[in-house]
């Protein structure tokens, strides 16, 4: 069983490797053009279709049903993580028609991973 930093490129990796694929995507967006505008978009829709499948089809559990305003807040940053994922589609697609807003991407890509943590608490077993 090999590290993943010493694996060749031709060597099939053990275990999903869905995680390690998506940061591997990051780590090569942030230095070629075309994959950070195909990352942005591919995962500024993953995140709204993520976000929008617990909010549609799973009720808050636990802490979320102390009071109203938990409860109301499970829903409300589910909604700004769906609006923060079609943004940054968004993004991805205005990036693409100029290079030199580079910049403004991988700043959008690094940001991004924030609504990711939030939503592997909120429906990590259940969804991811």
């Amino acid at each position: 069983m090999g590290n993943a930093l010493f694996t060749l490129p031709g060597e099939a990796e053990v275990g999903d490797g869905r995680a390690n694929s998506f940061a591997a995507e990051m780590v090569g967006a942030s230095h070629d053009t075309t994959k950070l505008k195909r990352v942005l978009v591919a995962g500024g829709l993953r995140e709204a279709v993520v976000a929008l499948c617990p909010a549609l089809f799973r009720s808050p559990a636990g802490l979320f049903l102390r009071n109203k305003g938990l409860f109301y807040s499970y829903y409300g940053v589910l909604s700004a993580v769906v609006v923060f994922g079609v943004a940054e589609a968004w993004v991805g697609l205005w990036v693409s028609h100029d290079c030199c807003r580079r910049a403004v991407g991988m700043t959008m890509l690094w940001l991004s991973v924030l609504p990711l943590f939030f939503l592997t608490g909120v429906a990590g077993s259940a969804i991811l």
